[in-house]
């Protein structure tokens, strides 16, 4: 069930190809370089497209050769920062991927509490330069996630509820847009695109910087990550209800059903049985996470307890190795006005039927922060939401293709029926097989409006995407 695989692309002519080598100073890539598979792959391994050309960008000016081009030459654009978009829409069929991976630079300015990074950082390398300053932005939770994707498409993370979505701490960005012209964005100027790459995608233009607004966190967190058995999974379901009722800011805990790891630091008689588990961190004094986990801890009796002091780098990675480049993925989102006793009831049931026990069904608990914005202040739109619950299928093998799928989406269905739930979020989109609308909400017209003015022929369209009025 790859999606789009297909033979090898016709190789363009090398006097076609000429012009861009000539203007920039990254790498050209070929279907005929030796290196030609191994830079087209991505993270998840269901994607298998084929892109005629891949332009490995050192910087700005190569991303504006690349988008003249593409243009001139009349090739579909695929844009890579991360390449860890689950539907695969950084990678193009026969068109030209520019690759941003080798644009990871970050500087930190310590005394106007910002950060930029290139268009092809990840996470990782951001928090490794802001937490010398104890310092950090609101990222994902994932280390080798790149900043690109998740903050286009809003950005959740350990920091959220406290300050905000990746999205919400963005500054300004560098964008180069359909026509080949760089425009630096901010509350400042080039305002209503500023407010469109703030949660609508990359269907805008290549964002090659982005600067962020920094917060004091760590360089030391207490992370809570406790494991029950499956069997508690209701009660600690309600224990985290009541508890997110009230929870401060700076705590956090995720709750995702999943199966025991056959690792030592469990039970092994426990191992491939279902479990509840709670990830979070407390930015607080230490010594007063105990009792602010107490009722969740206490909930029932842990099969193993994971919590304690570590720094916020090793926070930010701890999940690294739980996502690495090459499984398959299929993950979908529905934003949820209230977590009931049905949605509970169907994300257990699921769990149990899993095909692969290396899948979740995790539970954020959203608000704060990100709802203290209003929702046309920015295009994210779901602001309002206390929760979200994303179907996360994770397997290993090709011939699991179906059957992962159908259990994604049969889970999703039945909760997505539910009067509690509603919308979309960008960067858990399945296959992004479902209607672009359900991300934007009321914010949908106006995002069509900035749309048509930057990118009028849709140029940029590997995405959710918006289409320009014609």
């Amino acid at each position: 069930m790859s999606q789009e695989p297909s033979d090898s692309p016709a190789e363009l002519p090398d006097v076609q190809v000429a012009p861009l080598r000539e203007r920039v100073r990254g790498e050209i890539i070929t279907p005929n370089h030796p290196a030609y598979d191994e830079t087209r792959a991505i993270w998840n391994a269901m994607i298998d497209r084929r892109p005629a050309l891949i332009a490995r960008c050192t910087g700005t000016a190569d991303v504006v050769a690349c988008v003249d081009f593409a243009r001139e030459n009349d090739l579909e654009i695929s844009v890579r920062g991360g390449g860890h978009n689950v539907a695969g829409k950084s990678v193009t069929e026969g068109g030209l991927l520019i690759d941003l991976s080798p644009m990871d630079g970050v500087r930190v300015d310590r005394d106007a509490r910002t950060v930029r990074a290139g268009g092809g950082a990840e996470l990782g390398d951001v928090d490794h330069e802001t937490q010398v300053f104890g310092l950090a932005t609101a990222l994902g939770a994932v280390s080798q996630t790149g900043i690109a994707g998740l903050t286009l498409n809003g950005g959740y993370g350990h920091l959220s509820r406290e300050y905000g979505l990746a999205a919400d701490n963005l500054v300004s960005a560098d964008v180069v847009t359909a026509d080949g012209e760089v425009l630096t964005v901010s509350e400042n100027g080039h305002e209503d695109l500023f407010w469109a790459i703030r949660g609508g995608g990359g269907n805008f233009g290549v964002v090659t910087s982005f600067e962020y607004e920094l917060h004091e966190v760590g360089p030391e967190v207490y992370a809570f990550f406790v494991w029950f058995h499956g069997d508690d999974a209701e009660t600690v379901f309600d224990a985290f209800r009541e508890w997110a009722d009230d929870a401060p800011r700076n705590a956090g805990a995720l709750p995702f059903l999943a199966h025991i790891p056959e690792l030592d630091e469990f039970p092994e008689p426990s191992w491939g049985e279902p479990a509840i588990a709670l990830l979070g961190s407390f930015r607080g004094e230490i010594g007063d996470a105990e009792d602010v986990y107490a009722p969740l801890r206490e909930a029932a009796t842990p099969i193993a307890d994971l919590s304690g002091p570590i720094p916020y780098e090793t926070l930010q990675s701890m999940l690294d190795e739980d996502y690495p480049d090459g499984l398959r993925y299929y993950w979908k989102s529905v934003f949820l006005t209230d977590l009931t006793d049905e949605v509970v009831d169907i994300a257990i049931r699921y769990n149990e039927s899993a095909p692969s026990h290396l899948s979740t069904v995790d539970v954020w608990h959203l608000g704060g922060a990100v709802a203290d914005v209003p929702r046309d202040a920015t295009a994210f739109w779901h602001r309002d939401k206390p929760f979200m619950l994303t179907v996360e299928a994770n397997w290993e093998d090709e011939s699991g293709d179906d059957a992962n799928v159908e259990w994604a989406r049969d889970l999703f269905d039945e909760v997505a029926s539910l009067d509690v739930a509603s919308g979309r979020y960008g960067n858990f989109p399945g296959f992004a097989e479902d209607p672009t609308t359900m991300l934007y909400g009321d914010n949908y017209d106006r995002l069509v409006e900035v749309k048509t003015k930057y990118d009028p022929e849709n140029v940029f369209h590997l995405n959710q995407n918006i289409e320009p009025r014609t």
